[in-house]
């Protein structure tokens, strides 16, 4: 009862948050409409605004973690249990991609621009500028060499995409792997690791790789880019090839991705919006900014760029089986994320109109060779015929807790994309999925949860061999 009224207590504070917050930006067009006011009072008023939308944005953020994780510790032992974890993956995940839709979105509109950006001879206080024709109109860009004379009214500030892209993804570690550790982040039979210290390692790790990260950024080596990529490249994999030691490759390929997320994140925290806050106050004072300042948060503006390719492949790459169950799961991360970045190279190379004729026979030879590195070996030896009265009950006992209309698993509600093995004819209409899950991939059941024997994946796999017959 406690924990319901924290809940409704939240959730009424979440709602006036909200409305402050819509309340704050009419207020704030009205100063921005407010033609009499005073320049300099007006630039203070719009000042101090956006400092309070972003604490109003934060306790928003904060209201809603809180209410998530009451909602989860007052339901984790009850049958709601799994549905209302369902429903966190669903929505978490729903914002995850729409923020991450935005922030890369931006990443490559952004570098593009600065890849295709024309000198104007006219104005030197100019980087470059360039005409744009989109949505039935013309569009003129101009970026400065650092900044303008003026300090501008409105301007709009690429920041909120990448803190909640992090937010949320941070957010599904916890709903998809933290809070069910022992199913989905612990590594079957070949770890003594306990849910809470594989928690603490998967969190920290990425505080680590991202200090890491920034360190070799502050070396001379940035300086030459080939060699920097290749020692980023090593540590990578080197964290790539830990993780699969530690949490089972579905979950090392997770927080594989979180951690070059991390990255992007961190350089847009720590570097790119210091940078950007040095620059308006330069021109508000017009005082002196160094441009190695606005040079340096570039730079790091695209490694974001040079990630997206490869956060994305490895993202997507979680849900095929193929890759994250090969013997060497570090191999294949390491394959992906170097042809990927290669691809992103090459359109980077196209947009500054430079070419170069071995980028992308390179990249597709890299990626083309992790399908054949990935492709099944024979499986078994010769078979005795196996009848379905003998596969029938290992489905049943193995698969059928979360495949099934009414899964009795604790934490599927609803049988996994919408796969049953209620009848007999269910289970041979997918006879092609349980062999490359069941037989071939052995990550089905997610990481043995319900126990399943070699014994048992081959005489699945005779039965199958043998024609799948029923009778």
């Amino acid at each position: 009862m406690v924990i319901l009224c924290l809940l409704l207590f939240l959730t009424l504070i979440l709602l006036l948050l909200t409305q402050l917050s819509h309340r704050t930006q009419q207020f704030k067009k009205s100063v921005i409409q407010d033609e009499k006011r005073e320049e300099k009072e007006q630039e203070v008023m719009l000042e101090k605004l956006v400092s309070s939308n972003e604490f109003i944005y934060t306790g928003i953020v904060c209201c809603f973690l809180a209410i998530v994780a009451l909602a989860y510790f007052q339901w984790r032992d009850t049958l709601y249990a799994g549905h209302f974890q369902e429903w966190m993956n669903i929505i978490v995940r729903w914002l995850h991609i729409t923020f991450g839709i935005a922030w890369i979105g931006t990443s490559f509109f952004f570098v593009f621009m600065e890849n295709s950006l024309h000198k104007n001879k006219k104005r030197p206080e100019l980087k470059g500028d360039m005409w744009m024709l989109h949505g039935g109109g013309f569009w003129f860009v101009e970026k400065y060499q650092v900044a303008p004379a003026v300090m501008p009214k409105g301007v709009h500030w690429f920041k909120y995409e990448a803190y909640f892209t992090w937010l949320t993804g941070f957010g599904l570690l916890f709903v998809v792997y933290y809070f069910n550790a022992e199913a989905m982040l612990l590594k079957s039979g070949t770890t003594s690791l306990t849910a809470w210290a594989a928690i603490a390692i998967g969190v920290a790790s990425l505080a680590i790789g991202y200090s890491i990260y920034h360190l070799l950024s502050l070396t001379p080596l940035l300086k030459k880019p080939l060699w920097f990529g290749i020692t980023l490249f090593v540590i990578l994999i080197g964290f790539a090839y830990f993780y699969t030691q530690v949490f089972n490759p579905r979950a090392a390929f997770i927080h594989f991705g979180a951690l070059i997320g991390t990255l992007m994140a961190g350089n847009v925290f720590f570097v790119i919006i210091p940078a950007q806050k040095a620059m308006v106050k330069a021109t508000k004072e017009g005082t002196y900014l160094d441009p190695a300042i606005g040079n340096f948060a570039g730079l790091r503006s695209y490694h974001n760029n040079y990630f997206t390719l490869p956060v994305l492949f490895v993202m997507i790459s979680n849900h095929f089986p193929s890759t994250f169950s090969h013997e060497y799961p570090w191999l294949i991360l390491a394959l992906l994320s170097l042809g990927s970045a290669a691809v992103k190279h090459y359109l980077n190379l196209k947009e500054k109109e430079q070419q170069s004729v071995w980028v992308i026979p390179i990249a597709t030879i890299i990626l083309l060779s992790t399908v054949f590195i990935t492709a099944p070996t024979p499986v078994g030896g010769e078979c005795e015929e196996v009848s379905f009265t003998q596969i029938y009950p290992i489905i049943q006992e193995r698969c059928v807790s979360c495949h099934s209309a009414t899964p009795t698993d604790d934490v599927w509600t609803a049988p996994p994309n919408g796969i049953v093995y209620d009848t007999p004819q269910d289970i041979v209409k997918l006879t092609d999925k349980i062999m490359q899950r069941v037989v071939i991939t052995k990550d089905m059941p997610q990481n043995n949860k319900t126990g399943i024997t070699p014994a048992e994946r081959e005489k699945i796999r005779c039965w199958i061999e043998g024609g799948a017959r029923l009778e």
